[in-house]
């Protein structure tokens, strides 16, 4: 009997995790970056978190703006304003940290403003416009453009934010252990 209770435990297990990435499909987290609305499949949405203290890592990146210690765990962050080549702007009480999980890396990203969740139906993503702004730096994060009401969000590509080099930073912040 003991083993049919297991098999019929880890049915459940599957369609539970089923059922929830049913419920995430076609949801994003939506933020304020400069002028314009980015969009990030909920399913990479780990948690926000509020602006805190962040340790510097000399000689990298400039968008990679240093280190924080989340519950003991150090993770990398960067300014999405800085990655886009976009003016900085001053952190200020609606700065919020996104903490998102790409490729089973954990990293911070720090955004004006978070702005809601949304659903965005597949028929209501576009691709990119080739044509006009191709000389925009973050129209290679944008994987999409999702049409909710009567405005636009740019949804990203989570995988592109981060390219090699921040990913040997994030590798040298998983050595790091820190105690609480």
């Amino acid at each position: 009997m003991g083993e049919i209770s297991e098999l019929r435990k880890q049915a459940e297990e599957t369609q539970s995790a089923l059922d929830e990435r049913e419920v995430q499909k076609g949801k994003y987290m939506t933020f304020k970056s400069g002028n314009e609305y980015f969009g990030l499949k909920i399913q990479y949405v780990n948690e926000i978190i509020q602006y805190q203290t962040i340790t510097a890592i000399p000689e990298t990146e400039d968008y990679i703006k240093g280190l924080i210690n989340l519950r003991g765990k150090v993770i990398p962050v960067i300014d999405v304003r800085l990655r886009f080549k976009q003016p900085p702007f001053e952190y200020n009480d609606r700065t919020c940290i996104i903490v998102i999980n790409v490729k089973s890396t954990v990293v911070g990203l720090i955004v004006e403003k978070i702005a809601e969740v949304v659903e965005i139906k597949e028929e209501n993503i576009l691709p990119p416009p080739t044509i006009g702004r191709a000389d925009k730096v973050q129209n290679k994060y944008v994987y999409g453009i999702g049409k909710v009401g009567d405005s636009v969000k740019l949804l990203l590509d989570p995988d592109k934010l981060l390219n090699d080099e921040d990913l040997s930073v994030v590798d040298q912040a998983d050595m790091i252990e820190v105690e609480d």
